[in-house]
């Protein structure tokens, strides 16, 4: 059967804004709308920006900011977040941001909303949260968010305003079981994020597809995938490239700041065993090689998991790198076909 345009595997990007070492944060902002443009003009699908608190070197802090930023600078991708962590914030808040950005960017702008805290302890009673927090009213938050985002119901005395009946798509995102069935159970589309949580993602994929439940956002369930993916000219080139992750997620474990660092030859000298384990097994679903190494990784990832859309991470120390691997990876999702014809979220 011959592949049409609507078959090819979507992708998009997730963008933790990492700054080099001394950076101002205004540069790998610049960075970030370059790539932006860049991968608009590729066709990916979407570029959403995380949300990360008093992490020393991530400039991925005002998420909505960054993403009207963006939004501003591009012209037919959708940008959202990847996503909002819910607990930080009043529902009313984020309705109102996300309703003011759909009004100025009609039909481009995603809500992926997330319940981790995205920074330490200290940083959550910054931020005003309740430590006692554990999560578990992700729920009636969420439902709160969605009154304020939906049409006005009667009797109705707070409301969005922008964001009453905007009707911002919105995506749960998870790194466990929880979010994957409480985005089954509400019909919603459900990104898991692999490039950090691996070990969780085939299992969270099931319980997704059991819980699914249709509504009147999907008929049948959209998972996306985030991984971390480059690709480059050989295996050795890419595996080179991807030390400068692989040093930001061993100075993470280390409590120390993670600004990109210039890739190694190699990663022996820098790291502990018991260092080099817990790197490799948070960063084993990455998909790093040749484009015919990243062809079969992202074709083996969405037969096992059947994901409907990859959303790829790609943190390099030089720029044209990253440019280049994302380039590819356009070429490369051309030619990966999806094993169900997948329900546009």
């Amino acid at each position: 059967m011959s592949q049409s345009s609507a078959e090819k595997l979507p992708i998009s990007v997730l963008d933790l804004v990492g700054m080099r070492v001394d950076e101002p944060a205004g540069s790998a902002i610049a960075r970030s709308v370059n790539l932006a443009q860049h991968v608009e003009q590729l066709g990916y699908k979407r570029y959403w920006l995380a949300e990360h608190h008093s992490i020393s070197g991530l400039a991925c802090s005002a998420t909505p900011v960054l993403i009207g930023h963006i939004a501003g600078a591009t012209k037919t991708i959708r940008v959202g977040s990847g996503g909002v962590m819910l607990p930080n914030h009043a529902p009313l808040l984020v309705a109102e941001q996300f309703g003011t950005l759909e009004a100025l960017y009609p039909g481009r702008i995603d809500l992926g909303l997330g319940r981790a805290p995205g920074g330490d302890a200290q940083t959550m009673r910054a931020l005003r949260r309740d430590l006692g927090q554990n999560g578990d009213d992700f729920p009636e938050l969420l439902e709160e968010l969605r009154t304020y985002l939906g049409p006005e119901k009667p009797g109705q005395v707070v409301k969005a305003i922008p964001g009453q009946n905007s009707n911002v798509p919105i995506t749960l995102l998870g790194s466990s079981g929880f979010s994957a069935q409480l985005a089954g159970r509400l019909g919603l589309p459900f990104a898991f994020a692999a490039h950090f949580a691996p070990e969780y993602l085939y299992a969270a994929a099931e319980l997704y597809s059991q819980q699914f439940r249709p509504s009147g956002v999907l008929r049948k369930p959209y998972l996306i995938v985030a991984v971390q993916v480059i690709a480059a000219e050989t295996d050795a080139a890419a595996r080179r490239l991807f030390t400068t992750a692989q040093q930001r997620f061993l100075r993470l474990i280390r409590n120390q700041p993670v600004e990109l660092l210039p890739p190694v030859d190699s990663m022996d000298l820098l790291w502990q065993e018991w260092e080099r384990v817990t790197v490799v097994n948070k960063l084993r679903a990455a998909i790093v090689g040749s484009d015919a190494t990243v062809k079969a990784g992202l074709q083996n990832l969405v037969l096992e998991t059947g994901a409907n859309e990859v959303i790829v991470v790609t943190d390099t120390y030089e720029h044209v790198h990253r440019l280049e691997s994302y380039q590819r990876v356009a070429g490369i999702a051309t030619t990966i076909t999806q094993p169900t014809a997948a329900v546009e979220a």
